[in-house]
């Protein structure tokens, strides 16, 4: 796949140009160049959007939810037809490993298929009333047109995360992905029309979030606001979507503490703490941000890592051999040579790493090595503020008030890590860690039966399993009189 593609807006089962007449480049991480370019769509393309998901809307929510669920998991089925040509064009435009593109196409159609699974447990309530005669019944009905805007690191997943349960509930939705990494989720327009998908219910369009974002959460068609981003980003968008008192669904930023205690299994924590850091260069919201080590074990566990840093080969993300490649972009790649450096003026020692790697394959594109902080202590930058790249500051700890202290001395709570063999702690950690996951000894990776639900700055709402499924349905209560 090599091709230079012009991508246009997917609306209403069509192709269509923005209002604007303009495109933006999508350029390629690994080289800095074109790998080809999308419509800039305007509030008028937004408009036209909305309104054709709503049209569709007033059919879609009639269909049986089993039947719904039927042509999503065609829908599924034929992306992971697509897998190879989807995981090579997520490679060229996001910049991870082939084998980790792979996993993520594999995961959108899982995330679909999970959702098909509710299709027959969409269930209400019947509760008694205070009069006589009187039934209360209460319906979960779909909320009607859904805005989905997703996030650059895992940009294909994260849309197919929020179309499958948006559309097995009956709702209809726009999706914006993110203006770096817009190419695959364009794709599933095409995938859509194979299918069978009817014309509307399933709506992508690309822009400036600024512009075209904002057109969609303000507009009073959308009824529900599902996105996953940066913290900044999401607060503009709760506000905006205040305007209309739209619900909001919110998945941002993560700090996430791994804690190694003294007496947790080493190589078992050194893999989890090493994946949860490097996966995807770094740039997943449930990373290992900051990595606790109990002062009994920090030199056995930081021989082993740096070990494993310095094996670690970043290269083309297509080779098999790479373990990781670039970061998705110039800003991203200016925020580590600055988190680095400000590091290192508060005192901190580069361990391993810090830099472009060296070599003629590295001048373009925006690459950065895996990199150990040392010598960090809890007031620096780096512990603080989200890096979201492969950077990991140490610290040392001496006892579990200190280090739960530490962990959540935070403003995100997202995800957390623990590494112990002692059921005490682990309970303790249940009760007293500030994040709504955590992960106890392993590394991080939510399940698509399990809630992803952060705390604090890190977001509202949540996704994935039953409540996740529950945030596309509204409620509907009837009081039914039948006395005569």
């Amino acid at each position: 796949m090599s091709e230079n593609k012009t991508y246009e807006l997917f609306i209403n089962g069509e192709w269509v140009k923005a209002s604007s007449g303009e495109t933006g480049e999508i350029l390629s991480p690994s080289t800095g160049e074109a790998i080809g370019s999308v419509q800039m769509g305007l509030e008028s393309d937004a408009k036209r959007a909305l309104k054709a998901a709503d049209t569709a809307f007033q059919d879609w929510k009639k269909w049986p939810p089993r039947k719904r669920a039927e042509l999503m998991r065609a829908f599924a089925s034929e992306i992971r037809n697509n897998k190879r040509r989807l995981a090579e064009l997520l490679v060229r435009e996001q910049g991870k490993i082939i084998s980790l593109a792979e996993i993520e196409v594999e995961v959108t159609a899982t995330f679909i298929e999970y959702a098909c699974d509710w299709a027959r447990q969409i269930e209400g309530d019947i509760v008694p009333s205070d009069n006589p005669s009187e039934h209360i019944w209460i319906h979960k009905i779909p909320r009607g047109v859904v805005v989905a805007i997703t996030a650059w690191n895992f940009p294909l997943a994260l849309a197919g995360r929020k179309i499958g349960p948006a559309l097995v509930a009956g709702n209809t939705i726009v999706v914006k992905p993110t203006q770096e990494t817009p190419l695959a989720t364009l794709e599933l327009g095409d995938i859509a029309n194979k299918v069978g998908i009817p014309k509307g219910v399933l709506n992508i369009v690309t822009g400036a979030g600024r512009v075209l974002g904002n057109a969609l959460v303000e507009n009073e068609i959308t009824k529900m606001v599902t996105m996953t981003g940066s913290t900044p980003a999401g607060q503009q968008i709760f506000r905006t979507a205040a305007n209309h008192l739209t619900h909001v669904q919110l998945e941002l930023g993560g700090k996430a503490p791994c804690i190694v205690f003294a007496d947790a299994d080493l190589d078992q924590a050194v893999e989890g703490a090493f994946h949860s850091r490097f996966d995807n260069c770094g740039q997943v919201c449930t990373c290992n941000e900051r990595l606790y080590l109990h002062e009994d074990i920090y030199d056995s566990f930081m021989e082993r890592f740096l070990a494993k840093t310095k094996d670690f080969k970043v290269g083309d993300p297509m080779d098999p051999t790479s373990d990781m490649g670039p970061k998705v972009n110039q800003s991203e790649l200016n925020n580590m040579e600055k988190l680095v450096a400000k590091s290192v003026e508060e005192g901190a020692t580069v361990a391993f790493g810090g830099k472009r790697p060296e070599g003629a394959q590295f001048e373009k594109g925006y690459w950065f090595e895996p990199t150990v902080l040392t010598d960090v202590t809890q007031d620096m930058t780096i512990v603080h503020e989200e890096s979201f790249g492969p950077i990991l500051p140490v610290i040392k700890f001496k006892d579990f008030d200190e280090v739960i202290g530490y962990a959540n001395d935070c403003e995100y709570g997202l995800a957390a890590m623990v590494f112990t063999n002692d059921m005490r702690t682990i309970l303790r950690c249940n009760d007293e860690l500030e994040f709504g996951e955590i992960y106890v000894n392993r590394g991080h990776g939510e399940q698509h039966q399990g809630f992803h639900n952060g705390y604090k700055s890190s977001g509202s709402g949540g996704e994935d399993g039953k409540y996740g499924f529950e945030q596309y349905l509204e409620k509907k209560t009837f009081y039914v009189n039948y006395n005569k």
